[in-house]
């Protein structure tokens, strides 16, 4: 073989390479970190790849502050506790908060995040779908100064899912245990996060000293949710409390004082017919007031 048979060779042999580089899967790139305080994790079609995952940036973060969030104090305090130890460098706990829907755990966690970003806290969206990538993510923040919150929102798993054993193994420390700038926040509707059924009370055993011992079936679905070190319970709101946070909404939206309190009565139908007295109902019903008022 001569010499210009051997160069066209290489040549198609660095052609092929190159395009074999690109349907390859590729590692995740670090986003640009200066474009936001928080960022979602999102996964890619990458061709003969299948996919890749990547952080966009979350260009417009809700503004969402500690002070606007009445009626959950106890659950506030405990929350902005732990991250104030996270973002100090203490130790602190993965958070897994639950209960009643639109009564602020979402919420909260942003306002925390908003109090924070200044001191270096920054908060990845990961949907339940994408838990299987987490370490993935951690590897990828591992080496940064700042602090992260994996935030998990409205988690719950049907049997078997992929993402269950994901999560319960990053809870175990395997990954997140030497990466102290990482942890866990998740909202949920289910205390422990997987469906509950009436049989598996059949699992049940009675010792001959007459206790009782949940069985495994029992004991796998409160494994998972045992695993977050801090548990933090809401709860619907009372018809006050209810018409609180609809007068805090309606300040802040800049509703006067006398259309706010002639709109009370209003708040009450609002939530009777949505079936709810939650924050949600009532920041809703608050804008509505605000946009049939403003000039």
């Amino acid at each position: 073989m001569d010499n210009s048979s051997l160069e066209r060779l290489v040549q198609r042999a660095e052609v092929v390479l190159e395009r074999l580089e690109q349907v390859l899967p590729q590692p995740m790139q670090q986003p640009d970190w200066g474009a936001s305080v928080a960022f979602r994790y999102r996964r890619r079609h990458a061709g003969f790849a299948g996919q890749t995952g990547m952080l966009e940036a979350v260009r417009h973060v809700a503004t969402i502050a500690l002070d606007d969030l009445q009626e959950i104090d106890g659950q506030k305090e405990r929350l902005v506790r732990n991250t104030e130890q996270f973002v100090r460098g203490r130790p602190a706990n993965n958070v897994l908060l639950t209960g009643a829907r639109g009564t602020g755990k979402s919420s909260l966690i942003r306002a925390c995040l908003n109090a924070y970003a200044d001191q270096g806290l920054r908060l990845i969206e990961v949907d339940k779908g994408d838990l299987v990538d987490l370490p993935d993510i951690v590897d990828l923040v591992a080496a940064r100064q700042e602090r992260f919150i994996v935030y998990c929102d409205d988690l719950s798993f049907d049997e078997g899912e992929s993402g269950y054993k994901a999560l319960k193994s990053m809870l175990d420390g395997s990954v997140a245990a030497s990466t102290p700038n990482v942890l866990i926040y998740a909202t949920s509707n289910r205390r422990h996060l997987l469906p509950e059924y009436m049989n598996d009370n059949l699992s049940y055993t009675h010792t001959p000293d007459g206790e009782v011992h949940p069985g495994e079936v029992i004991e796998e679905k409160v494994s998972l949710s045992e695993r977050f070190g801090l548990w933090i319970s809401f709860y619907p709101f009372s018809q006050e409390e209810y018409l609180v946070i609809v007068r805090q909404w309606l300040h802040a939206l800049g509703v006067p004082d006398a259309e706010a309190a002639a709109a009370e009565p209003e708040a009450l139908v609002w939530a009777l017919e949505r079936g709810s007295r939650s924050g949600r109902v009532a920041y809703q019903f608050a804008r509505d007031v605000a946009g049939r008022i403003t000039p």
